[in-house]
């Protein structure tokens, strides 16, 4: 199917995509106490365990800013890419009865996953630009950069989404072993540490990881002390879209069989 052809049709199913965003988020508080609450409790938790650990304890250095800010700066993007991550890799097999039953564009299904978050992560946001607030730090103009960011994080998630959604379906090892890729993918992050600790010889390897630039470029929005490093972000942004072209071919090649597989 041509190109055209394809973004003509998923036009024609905007409606479903509309249904399986706002599924996704209702599905996810459906029967919780706490409700959308769970969105700040997660990275905001995480966020006082760093800075008692990392921040008060281990003396970690947070570029001239209080630690909570610098760490929760990281998490807010950090907690959206990892979630989608785990929602949209999961996404074919979680509906494979709607798959097995009803022809609609597959790919609806990953992207719906990868922008449910989105509202999550914009209350995170605002709980950011509180916890700044409280600290004292003014906003800039580099708070216009902060969208644009987002964009970038959003095109990663979606193809790497893509990729393990169309992988899970054959291989299902693919939707235990995420978890497990998360949390070495955070490690390998700089969110509880500055990139200013990490070796000059180890640099390049360090920018193989998209994230890692992409997680600086959110802190430099935010926090005066901070400067970009534009080679990075360009390194990330190649390594994203290649993602993307990549996530997107498999996924077209290998769609036609996925009820077949389920």
């Amino acid at each position: 199917m041509k190109i055209i052809e394809w973004l003509e049709e998923l036009w024609s199913y905007r409606e479903l995509f509309y249904f399986l965003v706002w599924r996704d988020i209702i599905v996810r508080y459906k029967q919780t106490v706490l409700g959308a609450t769970w969105v700040v409790i997660q990275p905001f938790g995480s966020m006082i365990v760093f800075t008692v650990l990392f921040g008060e304890l281990a003396k970690m250095p947070s570029d001239g800013v209080p630690y909570a800010v610098f760490s929760f700066a990281a998490l807010v993007p950090w907690s959206y890419f990892a979630s989608s991550i785990g929602r949209s890799g999961n996404s074919l097999v979680g509906n494979a009865h709607l798959i097995t039953k009803v022809y609609f564009p597959r790919i609806a299904l990953v992207a719906s996953s990868t922008l449910s978050g989105l509202l999550d992560y914009g209350i995170s946001f605002l709980v950011l630009l509180g916890l700044m607030h409280y600290f004292g730090i003014q906003l800039g103009w580099k708070i216009l950069l902060w969208p644009l960011l987002t964009i970038v994080l959003v095109l990663l998630s979606f193809g790497v989404g893509l990729i393990l959604s169309s992988l899970n379906v054959k291989y299902r090892d693919i939707g235990h072993t995420i978890p497990f890729a998360m949390q070495l993918w955070f490690f390998a992050t700089p969110i509880i540490y500055p990139t200013s600790i990490i070796p000059e010889n180890y640099r390049g390897l360090a920018s193989l990881n998209p994230m890692w630039a992409i997680i600086d470029g959110f802190r430099f929005a935010i926090l005066p002390s901070r400067q970009a490093d534009w080679q990075q972000l360009s390194i990330s942004l190649a390594f994203t879209l290649l993602l993307l072209v990549i996530g997107l071919i498999y996924f077209r090649n290998t769609e036609r069989d996925f009820a077949d597989i389920l």
